[in-house]
């Protein structure tokens, strides 16, 4: 690059003997002032672009030389920076070690080494212990540093009055077994020596952590067991610089030893599981050890709890241990009781105050939820159980207090146990209702509000008469307003999950004591009896019509007057329950408050809002639940609502990166931040600002779905936001807001074109945005780590191919299809890696519930591929084929006897639809699919029987002579699942009807190459089917058509069987337009008049006393009108 002669001859001095003009250079790189860094950035970035040999040798020179503590740091992080590969694919401009000599690297490689052994200040060695790594990283897997790990090794070994320079060699080795792990497996038995070594040996704590660390990160990067299994001797060791560090007294040492533990606790598991009951124990006597420090305490639980919580790679170990799990319950429960009666509590001024409770409390809390989601209810409840009973019968009233909050915490780990001894939980809460203690009662009334989300809607519908009076009862606690308010908060809870038959008989008690509530004097009552009311509205639906003239006063005239800074929640709470009110009741009954309440809202949004004001995001979901009330007379208002919208939406993180091994940067405490690690970064994410974004997406959404092509004019702005989320991986919510949006995008399009409602535009705008979505779609399902989001795009993408049909090109039904077959490849993986689960030494019963549920999840991504690749044989029909053929090799191992139920089903719907929408292109099928289509007419399961019988009824209409040879094998199949004793039971009745239909398609198309004397009447008395309703109207059309040409196997010899039709005709009937259509019914009931016609009267009165009185009566009103 060019550079002026002034320039050069700066960078001459610079890079010159005179060391002083690199030392100010550096410290201005360091300076406060903008302009002064910013003149040095450049002037260092040429020195790099220019010079890079003088600039390396420089930099050591500084870091080795400097008498500024300053200086030699900040030389070693710009070294580090110069020296490592950006990781950022083909720009690594900032990496110069490639450009510069081998004279010079050589120099810097042993200037690094001396610096390491001259250095006095332990964090600039520190410094110089990264830079070394990073640039052994890049370079030593090519054997670019021969001298660096003998160098190390005789470092630890040999330096043993040198315990600096131990401790840094192994931080060293430590960090290369992150970076390049597999580069050092060939000294595998050395580095043994040396970690055994200096854990054993080294009276220095800073060597023994060192060595721990380095351990640790080296059993992680082996891949092979046997290799992990040298290192096996060492456990003890490591387990030994915890306990002298803490028998010492040390304990920041001993903290530090823990959370390396923890670390190998979560990622290599097993490797603790030949010394487990002395590891644990050893935890267990730190956690219950009440002198050691609760940050010491703390960490030796998380030891546990992330071992319990490691179930991918050690399912059910921990679970071996009931000793350990009762006394780690015990150690929790003892937390729990870390509490203070603290009056500010009881006269807190909003539901979040927390006073009295500890870190210890807190603590307790968090753990006894994990370790209950982690064990499971089987392994927890009998321990909970006792240790309850205990603390229940004591008289502390904090005894009782940890027991409510410990069953409210374990309740989503243990729901499906706990459901089986439901009445013995309520009672034991509902006790507690009585209690003379507040704070008693109010954990009373948080239990049921926890029960009442996890194990419902079970407790709604069994124990609704005895919990809904307690809450109600909870509500006149007027002494103690907190209690009134999480009295209402409960039955929030209670209602979500409740049926508007449940609920009615106690309506007129709870919405009365609600109103009682709106008038509080303590914002918080009002606030909790606001969200009581939302709720029960929305679960009640328009029975909420009968209390909406008392409600909606009160709720209108909070929404008017709560307008200082000290009522926003308030204000926020009312828009909600108008807006649920207003959805449950009906756009008839509310459309005259509507009105008044949206001016309100427009004047809101009109105004300055303060950016922590909690109307903005109530006021989105407001308008939006106003928008599904009001349908298209919302329109107008659409100009108001959307601007902000989709500001909203278009949010942008905020967040903070550090890297993963400094807590310097984000508080862990911090409610407000959700932190993730992605490879060697630690990612801190404002989580409010998230909740906001996927909250507008979701309204969005809302929007398209409701207004239809009313939302036309917006999706120009709203998809370019949209179609981008799909990839938004700090937020799922979002995510899943993205991928709903897309088919609601596209039909929005499609019916404003047909309806001639879009501004001029035709077809080739949903092409141009089909072209736009899709692809982003399928490349979003490529990359999408959830499997349940992994379905939500599958089905996303098939309403897409739906709306979008024939205008899709070659190139996207290809992409698909190539997206469909990576879909299968990574669900065969994923089960490949749970039966590997199922093969742990310590797996058992509540790992396979995991498993079953995890099964469940794979299943709805196999639904959804034999949905869209249903789509596409539909649309596309015989020209899909070419694809179907390289699909079939994924798809016939489906129909193996080792798959899923499930799986089987899908891979007969695919076959199924390609026979039935490729007719006669489909038979070079036959011989491959239905030799499994028989076999599983008769399998255990109702909807793989129901898939392989209608597949019988394709093939005997379309199969022409290459099924007729399976036509006897066929008709022994159906006879099977048609003649089966529980056939007609309802789980049964799907498969039933579909095998009674396929009879009908043989006797329809084969009647030559069967007994159709016997298979016809067969058929007939099967008759009417009532289950599969479009099956039943394609049958009960096929019947007229037999009557009406008056097929002789039909009537039967003298007419026999005309009671059996007539009485099939009576049911038909009677059912009204369920079992047929329209037309087959008036050719019905044609058919009826003209046997009255024709008929004798004997012969008339013998077939019309087969039928039942009302069928009689309902025959002769439908004939005589």
């Amino acid at each position: 690059m060019a550079v002026d002669q002034q320039t050069q001859i700066q960078l001459s001095f610079i890079l010159g003997p005179d060391s002083s003009h690199f030392e100010t250079l550096i410290s201005h790189l360091m300076s406060s002032s903008n302009e002064q860094r910013s003149h040095a950035e450049s002037l260092f970035n040429l020195c790099k672009q220019t010079q890079p040999d003088s600039l390396a040798l420089k930099l050591v020179q500084s870091l080795n030389s400097s008498p500024s503590l300053d200086l030699r740091a900040m030389s070693a992080v710009l070294l580090r920076k110069q020296l490592t590969r950006s990781g950022d694919g083909d720009d690594d401009s900032t990496f110069i070690y490639p450009r510069i000599a081998e004279s010079t690297r050589l120099t810097l490689k042993s200037l690094l080494l001396a610096s390491l052994q001259q250095e006095s200040a332990k964090s600039i060695a520190k410094k110089v212990c990264d830079t070394i790594s990073e640039l052994a990283s890049a370079i030593l897997p090519e054997n670019g540093w021969p001298e660096l790990l003998p160098f190390m090794f005789q470092c630890v070994v040999a330096s043993s009055d040198n315990p600096n320079l131990q401790e840094y060699a192994l931080l060293i080795f430590s960090r290369l077994a992150q970076y390049i792990g597999e580069t050092l497996v060939p000294h595998l038995t050395t580095l043994h020596s040396v970690f055994s070594q200096s854990l054993r040996n080294s009276t220095s704590a800073d060597v023994r952590i060192a060595a721990l660390g380095a351990a640790i990160n080296f059993i992680q990067c082996l891949s092979e067991p046997s290799d992990r299994d040298i290192f096996q001797d060492l456990l003890p060791l490591m387990m030994q610089t915890l306990t002298e560090a803490l028998n010492s007294g040390q304990e920041a040492t001993a903290q530090e030893a823990l959370e390396l533990l923890i670390e190998l606790a979560g990622t290599e598991p097993r490797f603790l599981r030949r010394q487990l009951l002395e590891v644990v124990g050893s935890m267990l006597q730190i956690a219950e050890a009440e002198s050691l420090e609760e940050g010491t305490r703390h960490l030796a639980i998380e030891f546990v709890i992330t071992l319990a919580e490691a179930r991918e790679r050690a399912p059910g170990m921990i679970r071996k241990l009931p000793h350990f799990i009762s006394k780690l319950f015990s150690v929790l429960m003892h937390m729990l009781l870390d509490i203070e009666d603290d009056p500010a509590w009881h006269t807190a001024e909003n539901e979040d105050e927390d006073a009295g409770e500890t870190t210890n409390y807190g603590f307790g809390q968090e753990c006894l939820d994990r370790l209950a989601i982690s064990l499971g209810g089987n392994t927890i409840l009998p321990v909970a159980s006792q240790v309850f009973s205990a603390f229940f019968a004591a008289s502390e009233w904090q005894k009782h207090h940890a027991a409510l909050i410990a069953l409210a915490q374990i309740a989503e780990g243990c729901s499906k146990v706990m459901m089986k001894n439901l009445e013995q939980v309520v009672s034991m809460v509902l006790n507690s209702f009585q209690h003379p203690h507040p704070r008693v009662r109010w954990a009373a009334i948080n239990a049921i509000g926890q029960l009442s989300t996890d194990v419902g809607p079970e407790l709604q519908t069994k124990y609704n008469q005895s919990v809904l009076p307690a809450l109600v009862g909870a509500m006149d606690d007027f002494q103690n307003p907190r209690v009134q308010a999480h009295a209402a908060s409960a039955v929030l809870n209670f209602s979500e999950n409740c049926t508007p038959e449940i609920l009615t008989p106690y309506l007129d008690g709870v919405i009365s004591k609600l109103l009682v509530l709106l008038q509080n004097q303590k914002q918080m009552v009002q606030e909790g009896a606001l969200t009581a009311l939302a709720s029960v509205a929305d679960s009640s639906q328009e029975l909420f019509q009968k209390y909406y003239d008392a409600v909606m006063p009160y709720l209108k005239a909070i929404l008017v007057n709560a307008n200082d800074k000290a009522n926003r929640m308030l204000r926020a709470k009312s828009m909600e329950c108008i807006s649920l009110v207003g959805m449950a009741v009906g756009k008839e009954k509310f459309k005259d408050d509507a009105k008044q309440v949206m001016d309100v809202l427009m004047s809101l949004q009109g105004s300055q809002l303060e950016a922590d004001d909690p109307t903005t995001s109530y006021m989105l979901q407001a308008w939006a639940r106003l928008c599904k009330c009001l349908g298209q007379d919302f329109i107008p208002y659409m100009s108001v609502v959307m601007p902000p919208l989709l500001q909203s939406a278009q949010l942008k993180p905020d967040v903070i990166i550090s890297s993963a091994d400094s807590d310097a940067d984000i508080d862990d405490d911090d409610d407000s931040i959700e932190t993730i690690t992605l490879g060697d970064k630690r990612i801190g994410i404002k989580t409010s600002v998230l909740e906001e974004k996927a909250t507008a997406c979701n309204m969005l959404c809302c929007y398209a779905d409701e207004l239809k092509e009313g939302f036309f004019p917006w999706i120009d702005q709203v998809a370019p936001i949209l179609v981008p989320l799909l990839k938004f991986y700090f937020h799922e919510e979002v995510r899943k807001a993205a991928v709903s949006g897309m088919p609601e995008l596209l039909r929005s399009a499609k019916l404003a074109v047909e309806k001639g409602e879009s501004q001029g535009r035709n077809e080739s705008y949903i092409k141009h945005l089909s072209d736009y979505i899709i692809p982003a779609l399928l490349e979003a399902l490529h990359k999408e780590p959830e499997v349940e989001i992994c379905a939500s795009m599958l089905e996303s993408l098939n309403e897409c191919v739906q709306i979008s049909g024939p205008i899709l090109d070659e190139s996207q039904v290809r992409g698909i299809v190539d997206e469909t077959k990576q879909a299968i490849i990574a669900s065969s993986t994923r089960r490949t890696e749970r039966e590997e689960r199922t093969r742990a030494e310590d797996f058992d019963a509540e790992e396979s519930e995991i498993l079953k549920e995890e099964n469940e999840q794979e299943e709805e991504v196999f639904d959804q591929i034999g949905d869209l690749l249903g789509t596409l044989i539909k649309t596309f029909k015989t020209s899909f084929l070419p694809m179907f053929d390289e699909l079939s090799s994924y798809i016939t191992p489906m129909l193996g006897s080792d798959r899923t139920t499930e799986e089987r089903r899908i891979a007969i719907c695919i076959f199924d639809d390609v026979a039935e929408h490729c007719r006669e292109a489909a038979l070079k099928y036959y011989d491959t699919f239905v030799p499994f289509l028989l076999e599983a007419c008769n399998d255990e399961n109702a909807d793989v029987r129901q898939a392989a019988v209608y597949g019988i009824g394709i093939c005997a209409e379309f199969g022409g002579s290459v099924f007729r040879p399976l036509v006897g094998e066929a008709l022994s199949r159906l006879d099977v699942v048609i003649r089966h004793p529980n056939a007609q039971q309802s789980e049964n009745a799907m498969a039933y009807d579909n095998a009674v239909s396929a009879l009908g398609k043989i006797c329809q198309f084969y009647r030559s190459s069967i007994d159709a004397g016997k298979i016809v009447p067969a058929w007939l008395n099967c008759l009417p089917i009532k289950g599969d309703t479009i099956e039943a109207k394609i049958v009960h059309d096929q019947l007229c058509s037999m009557v009406e040409r008056s097929d002789p196997d039909l009537l039967g010899p003298n007419h026999q069987h005309l009671p059996k039709i007539v009485a099939v005709f009576a049911e038909v009937l009677c059912a009204g337009g369920a079992l047929a259509t329209e037309q087959t019914v008036s050719r019905m009931i044609n058919i009826l008049r003209q046997l009255q016609q024709t008929l004798s009267p004997s012969a008339l009165a013998s077939t019309w006393s087969s039928l039942q009185p009302q069928q009689q009566l309902a025959l002769q009103s439908i004939l005589s009108s």
